[in-house]
C-alpha cells in the first residue's frame, strides 16, 4: 500500500500503529522534490488504510527535519513548472493532514524546520524533547510564512507569539514549546519513544469514532483559517519570484545574516 513512497520509511511497532520516519543520512532528513510529494500525497493513502487507527511520525538519527531542501528553493524561484507543482503540494499537504481522518501524533527531536515542521504541528498531537529546535525560517529566507504556520500558530500559541517567531524567525526550543502551547508537552528525549507509543496506543484503544469525529469538529478551527493559510501560500510563491530569495539562500548556506 505505501510502495510509491520511497522516500518515507513505514513500520507497525504494534497493531493498529503505523510509524511513518523521515530519513535523509547527512541532511537532517531535509525534505526534497521527492519527498515534498511524498509528504503531502501519504495521508489520502493513510486515510483509506483500515489496518491503521493511529499513525506515530517521527525523523530519524535524533533529528525530526532540518525543512526543504536549498535546492528546491532554487528551483522553485528559478523554474515554472516547479514553483506550480510544489505551491499545490503545500497545499495538499496541509489539507490533507487536517482532513486525515485517524489521529497523528509527531514525535520531535531535534531540528524541526519547513516542511517537516508543517507536519509536526499540525499532528493531533506533539510530543517534544527539551533539545527540539522548531523553527519557521521562510522570513530569513526572503519570503512569506506560508508553508502552515498562518494556519495553525495563532490558535496555538496566541497571534503575538506567532508574530514574534514568525516575523524574526527566532527558535523555540521544546521546553520553551511546550510553555506557549505550541506543542502538546515535551519529555525526556530517552522518553520519547515510549511516550509517543503510549499515545498511540490509547488513541488505537479508543473508540475510533468518537475519536475521528472529535478530531474532525476541532479541525473545523484550522478549516475556518484556510483562506488565511491560502493567502499567505501565494504571498510566498509570490515572494519566490522576487529579488530576497537568492540572498536568502546564500545566507543560509554560508551561514551568515541575509543582506536583504
Amino acid at each position: 500500500m505505501y510502495g510509491e513512497f520511497t522516500s518515507l520509511e513505514f513500520d507497525r511497532p504494534e497493531e493498529s500503529i503505523l510509524r511513518v520516519t523521515l530519513r535523509n543520512p547527512g541532511k537532517l532528513n531535509a525534505v526534497g522534490r521527492e519527498a515534498h510529494a511524498h509528504l503531502a500525497a501519504v495521508w489520502q493513502t493513510i486515510d483509506r488504510d483500515d489496518d491503521t487507527r493511529v499513525v506515530v511520525v517521527r525523523g530519524a538519527d535524533g533529528a525530526f527535519s532540518s525543512g526543504g531542501d536549498l535546492g528546491l528553493v532554487e528551483e522553485i524561484a528559478k523554474d515554472w513548472e516547479t514553483r506550480l507543482r510544489v505551491f499545490h503540494e503545500a497545499r495538499d499537504l496541509v489539507y490533507n493532514l487536517v482532513n486525515c481522518r485517524k489521529p497523528i501524533v509527531a514525535a520531535i527531536d531535534g531540528p524541526c524546520v519547513g516542511a517537516g515542521l508543517a507536519v509536526a504541528l499540525l499532528a493531533d498531537i506533539s510530543i517534544a524533547t527539551p533539545g527540539a529546535t522548531i523553527v519557521d525560517g521562510h522570513t530569513r529566507l526572503g519570503v512569506a510564512a506560508g508553508d502552515h504556520a498562518v494556519i495553525v500558530w495563532p490558535l496555538l500559541c496566541g497571534m503575538a507569539k506567532a508574530k514574534y517567531h514568525l516575523l524574526l524567525c527566532e527558535p523555540v526550543d521544546g521546553v520553551e514549546a511546550e510553555r506557549i502551547g505550541l506543542v502538546s508537552c515535551c519529555v525526556p528525549a530517552d522518553a520519547l519513544e515510549e511516550r509517543s507509543l503510549d499515545v498511540a496506543r490509547k488513541l488505537a484503544a479508543g473508540s475510533q469514532h468518537a475519536i475521528r469525529h472529535t478530531k474532525l469538529a476541532l479541525n473545523n478551527w484550522l478549516r475556518a483559517a484556510g483562506p488565511a493559510f491560502d493567502a499567505s501560500l501565494a504571498l510566498e510563491f509570490l515572494d519566490m519570484t522576487g529579488p530576497d530569495v537568492a540572498e536568502g539562500v546564500a545566507a543560509v548556506r554560508e551561514k551568515r545574516r541575509p543582506s536583504f
